[in-house]
């Protein structure tokens, strides 16, 4: 039973970090489905959802003005969500034919400011953006470009991340995660959007369930159950940086797994593993939460096994012997965090430390109901 938790465990967590992004990779190498890409210009709409925004909410609009899209066929929603600074009077000034703002109080999360703001869009395609981002001068041209291939409901752009000290390793994880959506998009449809830079066809919107955390992930995973492709488009550019700020950084995972779980309960569907792209949620998604517990239970079945005589004994002894040094530097990594310090494999297994802790800190907030986590920064 030892040895059967032992191995489950590890291939669990091979497959996971490893075995999926291989078989994506080769999947999209060797069987690729590309997409008719062109140059169209429909009237697109950008929904900016804000809260508290004042310090960015006019950069913000006028780097998307700046956009290389025509703009006659471009529209700038502002939604202020409850907020209590001077985001809407500052983001009035801005206001034109191309600008509208919209405000309302109290706060009610974002799910519901990006309902309000398509309610009121006049776009074809509907971009989604944050007043955290700034977007490249083509990136909208480059999103819109996908659409003109008709099987494509949905696409994710690019967000590039700045490196900061101890949080470096964040950085290297995000490259990581592109290429598996990368690949994902070339070999049928991504899992979910980046959040701070994406579009839909207007017509397949359907409003936010109160409360959602992840719209970036549900209604791309509705687009593509519906049929349509989700994919990726590597040069429609958003930049970020990473916040120096742990606490912060870590909250902000903590939400995103929250909202993984979340979307099991909105989308039961996705329980069900009856079709690629939900096999694709288990491997990219339910299996990155699960991760904690496979690392607990490789650990401890690895230990005991290690104890017992076999066959088997030098191999088991030799696993364990590779996994505390594991362990180890990323306690060290954490210490060295502490002191905003970085060394780059010990940054790594901290970040790998980090975010398997907000996975177990996201399951611990989904099963006791906290349900406020549309509160924090968008």
């Amino acid at each position: 039973m030892i040895q059967l938790l032992f191995w489950f465990s590890a291939a669990a967590i091979l497959y996971n970090y490893a075995g999926y992004p291989l078989v994506v990779f080769l999947i999209a190498r060797f069987r690729p489905r590309p997409v008719i890409k062109s140059a169209i210009y429909p009237r697109v709409t950008v929904v900016l959802a804000c809260y508290n925004e004042a310090g960015r909410v006019v950069s913000r609009i006028a780097n998307l003005l700046a956009s290389d899209y025509p703009r006659e066929k471009l529209e700038v929603i502002v939604v202020s969500d409850g907020s209590t600074d001077q985001t809407v009077a500052k983001a009035q000034k801005m206001a034109s034919s191309s600008v509208k703002v919209l405000s309302y109080y109290p706060r009610l999360g974002k799910a519901e400011a990006l309902n309000r703001g398509i309610a009121s869009s006049g776009g074809e395609i509907v971009v989604f953006a944050d007043a955290r981002q700034r977007f490249d001068r083509e990136a909208i041209r480059q999103l819109v470009s996908n659409f003109a291939d008709p099987t494509v409901g949905a696409v994710s752009g690019s967000l590039l991340l700045g490196e900061s000290g101890a949080m470096e390793g964040l950085g290297l994880y995000w490259r990581y995660e592109k290429l598996i959506r990368k690949s994902e998009g070339r070999a049928g449809s991504v899992v979910g959007a980046t959040g701070a830079i994406y579009a839909i066809r207007r017509r397949l919107w359907e409003p936010l369930p109160a409360g959602t955390i992840l719209d970036d992930v549900y209604t791309p995973l509705r687009i593509a159950l519906a049929g349509f492709r989700v994919v990726f488009e590597e040069n429609a550019r958003a930049y970020d940086s990473i916040d120096p700020l742990r606490k912060r950084e870590f909250s902000r995972k903590v939400r995103t797994l929250t909202g993984n779980y979340q979307l099991c309960q909105l989308m039961p569907r996705l329980l069900w593993p009856d079709n690629a792209l939900v096999l694709q949620f288990y491997s990219h998604k339910l299996l990155r939460l699960a991760g904690p517990e496979f690392l607990i239970a490789l650990l401890f079945s690895n230990w005991a096994l290690a104890l017992t005589s076999g066959a088997w004994q030098f191999f088991f002894q030799v696993c364990l012997t590779i996994q505390v040094p594991l362990y180890a530097s990323m306690a060290l990594g954490a210490l060295l965090a502490k002191q905003n310090r970085s060394i780059k494999p010990l940054g790594l297994a901290y970040t790998f430390l980090l975010l398997n802790l907000a996975a177990i800190f996201g399951l611990i907030y989904f099963l006791t109901g906290k349900r406020d986590l549309w509160q924090r920064e968008y």
